[in-house]
């Protein structure tokens, strides 16, 4: 199983939110090189990048820590928020992405999602299917749809998705534990490459996660609260 770990960024700075809420935020580096640093040597591999301005605005915000995090490590990075056009995603390649991760145009115009996963294949694009009572939602967690996330992930497997990331926006920040039941229903219904978000507070809810059979875990508050130490993570690799 891949560990994740989750750099969420407002005005270049490292932060994390609670349930998605802007309000809630919390400072924890000026500089987020130097945590991508750190992730790196601890034997991480991977990182979840996430433009909150972007997904708020709706454009990208933030692509300069993109490209200063790619140009010095060698982490794998999935970037998501603010995106809209081909042209963002050719950009965020451009500045270092691996893959980019999509939820806002899967849900408001499936048709260009479609066309981007056929242009760029299964590999480049994660599906972002995130909820809160079981609908999607999207920009930035602040807009609800009507789209039930285990139809909406099957969906769009069907049309080629290999991977998705689910985070129970209920649990997103909050240390209490990941939504195990969730996981097990989706991947029941559907044979997706699923990556679990949020909720993670301790090893014993990665190893849960992995149990239930997903391909990767985002990690976030739990290393920014010391509750999960970075050697410990990489150890986990």
């Amino acid at each position: 199983m891949r560990i994740i770990v989750a750099m969420d960024i407002i005005s270049g700075k490292c932060v994390r939110l609670s349930r998605g809420d802007y309000s809630t935020k919390k400072i924890y580096s000026e500089d987020p090189l130097e945590v991508a640093l750190k992730i790196e040597d601890n034997g991480i591999d991977y990182l979840h990048l996430v433009d909150l301005d972007g997904a708020k605005n709706k454009k990208i915000e933030n692509i300069k820590v993109l490209e200063k995090i790619a140009w010095k490590t060698k982490l794998k990075i999935d970037f998501g928020g603010g995106l809209r056009t081909y042209e963002d995603l050719i950009t965020l390649f451009n500045a270092g992405a691996r893959q980019v991760t999509i939820g806002s145009i899967a849900v408001s115009d499936p048709h260009l999602f479609i066309e981007w996963l056929m242009k760029l294949g299964q590999e480049k694009l994660i599906l972002g299917a995130d909820c809160i009572d079981r609908n999607v939602s999207t920009g930035g967690w602040l807009e609800k749809s009507d789209k039930e996330v285990i139809s909406f992930i099957s969906g769009y497997k069907s049309k080629g998705v290999k991977y998705a990331i689910c985070t129970d926006i209920k649990k997103d920040g909050m240390l209490e534990g990941p939504s195990i039941a969730l996981y097990k229903e989706i991947l029941s219904a559907v044979k997706v490459n699923l990556i679990a978000s949020g909720g993670i507070s301790s090893i014993k809810d990665i190893e849960d996660v992995r149990d239930v059979g997903c391909e990767g875990v985002i990690i976030g508050k739990a290393v920014y609260e010391g509750r999960i130490t970075l050697n410990e993570l990489g150890k986990t690799c």
